[in-house]
């Protein structure tokens, strides 16, 4: 079994010595492969959570009566 190195002597060792393009390149690599695992593990929601969000806003209100009002203001545009 191969001893990894301590973090410090890797990058001093083996990355800081490379060119600097190569460096990007692993830099971009690592934040794209840390950006993939943030998705996995981000939970699953359903769009069924937000049912009833925001019902109170709509309490007393008429449906049809609300309907009604937004028509005659689109008429009256221009």
């Amino acid at each position: 079994m191969v001893k990894a190195l301590p973090l410090e002597e890797l990058y001093e060792q083996q990355i800081k010595p490379r060119p600097k393009d190569e460096r990007l390149k692993l830099l971009a690599m690592i934040a794209q492969d840390l950006a993939a695992e943030a998705v996995e593990e981000q939970p699953k929601h359903s769009l069924l959570e937000l049912e009833g969000l925001g019902a109170e806003i709509w309490q007393g209100i008429d449906a049809q009566e609300y309907v009604n009002e937004l028509r005659k203001e689109w008429e009256h545009r221009p």
